[in-house]
Order: structure tokens, then sequence, then C-alpha cells
């Protein structure tokens, strides 16, 4: 499963460069030139993320912000304009825009902040539940084994941020690179071991195994799935 972004922004070169670089990461991306089109667009679809510009052939980003604001639409905003004055950075996050970068943007700097902002949303819109014999905490990036009143697990800062989107993505085939975008900000200083390194300490903490419902499997050239096991399946003769 894709996360979807939205793209807003009239000069159509910026846009496709900056298109490239999220599908370059792993995101699904729909490009819009005017606001009236974008704002039309989320009647019709979810998207997990909005980046546009300030100025716009049709309105402006705070007139954008606004319509947002009627519309009740929760989804985080990012700012990506040229304009870098204190007052315009102030008057757009006073707006609701939960980030603010000023072109043209360092493309992994981008790219970290694109993946810090998606990660915080998609924790918070979560709530605590049970997986079986696991008991995930979204908001406190916990893990405990036995329920919610078990033994909590212990995790690094990564090894949590890495089980906690897999749990938020079950059964999506998520390549070593998008995975390393996602939770390390990087795709190009960090070496492919890392990723299975964590995953391989992720299934002995986590006991992520056939007979306890699940399986954390790799796909050869392609990425790592968590799945769910039938154990019923797996204990049959």
């Amino acid at each position: 499963m894709s996360l979807r972004i939205a793209v807003l922004e009239d000069d159509k070169s910026f846009a496709d460069l900056v298109i490239s670089w999220l599908e370059q990461a792993g995101y699904t991306v729909a490009w819009f030139s005017t606001g009236h089109t974008f704002l039309q667009a989320l009647h019709d679809a979810r998207y997990d993320l909005l980046i546009f510009d300030w100025l716009l052939p049709d309105m402006d980003g705070l007139e954008v912000m606004q319509h947002l604001k009627l519309m009740g639409v929760q989804t985080p905003v990012i700012f990506l304009t040229g304009r870098d004055t204190e007052n315009h950075i102030v008057k757009a996050l006073g707006m609701g825009a939960d980030d603010y970068i000023v072109k043209p943007p360092a493309q992994q700097i981008f790219l970290a902040r694109v993946a810090a902002l998606l990660r915080r949303h998609l924790i918070l819109r979560q709530a605590d539940q049970g997986f079986g014999n696991l008991w995930v905490s979204f908001c406190n990036r916990q893990f405990k084994l036995g329920g919610e009143s078990g033994e909590l697990v212990s995790l690094t800062v990564k090894e949590s941020e890495l089980a906690i989107y897999f749990f938020q993505n079950i059964g999506a085939l998520m390549s070593r690179a998008h995975l390393m975008q996602v939770v390390w900000g990087s795709s190009a200083d960090l070496d492919t071991r890392t990723v299975d390194v964590h995953i391989s300490r992720l299934r002995n903490k986590l006991q992520l195994t056939a007979e306890n419902g699940w399986r954390l499997t790799s796909v050869y050239h392609q990425g790592y799935r968590l799945e769910r096991v039938d154990r019923d399946l797996v204990s049959a003769p």
C-alpha cells in the first residue's frame, strides 16, 4: 500500500522534478496545476499528504488553506514555495500548515521532512490495538507481548519506528529503499544490511512467527512484507 501525496504546483517543470523524487521514494503522487482542480479532487479521493505552492493561477496558498478548513480536511500540509520571509512562514503555519519548505529544496532533506511528517500523522490517527498476542501503542510507539497488560518489549528508536510502519501497512510489500527513506530519512548513505539486521531483530523481539499468527518475510529482490498467518493451518497435521 503506497502512501498518496497530492502536489499543487503550476510550474510543470518544477512539479515534474518534485514528483520524480516522491515516486522514487515509493509514494503515489497526483499533480494539480490550479487550486480549484486540487480542491475538487479532495472531494473524491483521499490523500495522506498535501504539498502546495503559495502563488497559484487562481488563488493563493492561504486561500487553499481556508478552503481545507471549511471542508474539514485534516490531511497534513507542506508549503513548498519561493516565499522565504518570516512573515510568510508565520502566516502559513498560523493557518494550519504543518511544515514550510523554501524553494529550491535539497532532495534528501525534502524527502526526510516528508517522511517525518507522514510518520507523525499516521501514528496520531491510529488507536492502540491488539494484534493477537501483541499489543501496539501507536502514539507511544510501544509493543507489549501478552496483550495490553503484558510485558513491554524493549526496542531501539529505529526498531520501534520500523515496527510501527509495518503494522500500519500490514500485507504491503515494501522495498528496502522505501523503508530506508521512511524510517531513516535516507536512501544513499545507508547500508541496506542495516534494514535486514533491524528486521531480524524485530522477528525475534516481537515473536513474529507463524505460531503467533505472523510472518515477516523477505521477498527476493523486492523487499519485505508483514502478513497475518492462519494459526489453525500452521498447527494442522
